[in-house]
């Protein structure tokens, strides 16, 4: 047995009941094989694998808030601190009911490779609650998020780890949070990224994930010298990610035609208009839905199955496991060309193989959704300058990082003769960097 099928089992063995954890821990350590077996006796000496799969620290911890009856509530609280070999621990809040520790074992784990790949010095942590915002008062919003601060406070720092939001975690929640840090610890300092622009956010904060998604979307188009101007693309999603992806695809000459959420999809023949998304979805909070009822022409269709609508480019920007391996039959036939990842591990292990065994070329989330935190430790910088860029210096600075983020993958994968395997490349290129600095650094 190979030196990563026995780290493999070992993880399995010691965490029970934590699949999602499993599924991206089995994805890395199969790419990594090839990188493994040349130094396998040195890796094995150090126990670098099974440094690498155990987070550093997870702290768990009860949310007891009050809501608009009175009554007390109790939530969970999380923080996985999984690696902090090449800076502070970095990534983000997720308030969703779904949230569990294997969840955030999982986004913290591949976190880690995703700021590596960033090439700036953040390591890699992810933490939330099973808190769900949705349907909240701004009060209970508010009562929530200064008990969970309250405890969480005691565990990050702008030099220890620096959280940013995730699904639920947007600009109301980070307000909140970081009022509670600053009343508690009485430190105005950059511990939180995504703040409002009047206390030390980042202008392109907001679009950076969506519009990382396309600049490397459009880095990778070039390399097979094909470019997005007159493409027909399918975005999934329609929070923060899926929005800025639409508007960037759209600014860089594509047509946009479908969106989604949890209850269903629109489909726009005419190409997604932005301006009625963002007002359903960013001043509303309604649903989706809610489009076909104001654009002529648009569809609204109930359920799952975007992926049935004919597309070149696919672009999964919601949540974990949304594409599934029938999903990527139906966009292979449809004639589907690119699939780039715009949330963590939207795609099963089984899609993304049925997809590269098909010729689409597809780009995994740890590489191409890897603008937002790198956006984030851009808003780390200006808060430790106590200085703030101006927008086109920010996004200047986040396109530079996606073209090379790019180069870095696709050279990893030429060099283990794995051209064109994305996914391999982004996994290859992230862990390089972490483990010469984990090997600096001695048995810790």
């Amino acid at each position: 047995m190979s030196y990563t099928e026995e780290v493999y089992e070992r993880v399995v063995a010691q965490n029970p009941g934590e699949p999602e954890f499993h599924q991206a821990v089995k994805e890395v350590l199969d790419s990594l094989k090839v990188v493994i077996d040349r130094n396998e006796e040195k890796y094995r000496s150090l126990s670098i694998l099974e440094r690498l799969v155990e987070p550093e620290r997870i702290i768990s911890f009860r949310v007891p808030w009050v809501d608009d009856n009175g009554t007390v509530q109790v939530n969970k609280g999380y923080r996985v601190q999984f690696n902090s070999a090449i800076g502070p621990y970095k990534g983000g809040l997720r308030f969703h009911p779904t949230v569990n520790q294997s969840i955030l074992k999982f986004l913290g784990f591949e976190q880690v490779f995703k700021n590596s790949l960033t090439g700036l010095p953040i390591g890699g942590g992810k933490g939330g609650s099973n808190f769900n915002p949705k349907g909240k008062s701004d009060r209970e919003v508010m009562a929530f998020c200064q008990s969970f601060m309250t405890e969480l406070c005691k565990y990050i720092g702008a030099d220890t780890d620096v959280p940013a939001g995730d699904i639920g975690v947007g600009g109301r929640e980070i307000g909140y949070l970081f009022g509670q840090y600053k009343r508690v610890r009485d430190l105005y300092e950059g511990v939180l990224t995504g703040k409002g622009l009047t206390y030390g956010g980042s202008l392109i904060r907001t679009e950076a994930t969506g519009y990382g998604v396309v600049y490397i979307l459009n880095e990778l188009m070039k390399d097979h010298n094909d470019s997005l101007n007159g493409k027909t693309v399918v975005v999934t999603g329609s929070g923060n990610v899926a929005i800025y992806a639409v508007q960037k695809a759209t600014q860089l000459g594509a047509k946009v035609v479908a969106m989604c959420d949890s209850n269903g999809y629109i489909y726009d023949p005419n190409g997604i208009n932005l301006d009625v998304v963002k007002d359903i979805k960013e001043v509303k909070r309604g649903r989706i839905k809610e489009y076909a009822d104001r654009v002529e022409g648009a569809t609204y269709t109930e359920g799952v199955g975007i992926w049935n609508i004919k597309c070149d480019v696919y672009l999964p920007c919601a949540t974990q496991n949304e594409l599934d391996v029938d999903g990527v039959k139906t966009l292979v036939a449809n004639g589907c060309k690119y699939i780039v990842e715009g949330a963590n591990m939207p795609t099963t292990r089984e899609a993304t193989e049925c997809a590269m065994d098909n010729g689409i070329l597809f780009l995994p989330g740890k590489a191409a959704n890897a603008g937002g935190v790198a956006t984030s430790a851009l808003e780390m910088s200006q808060n430790s300058q106590r200085l703030s860029w101006t927008s086109e210096e920010v996004d200047a600075k986040l396109h530079q990082i996606m073209v090379d983020i790019y180069a870095k993958i696709s050279d990893a994968a030429k060099r283990y003769d794995l051209t064109d395997n994305y996914v391999a490349g982004a996994n290859i290129a992230g862990f390089e960097k972490v483990v010469d600095a984990m090997i600096a650094q001695g048995i810790v």
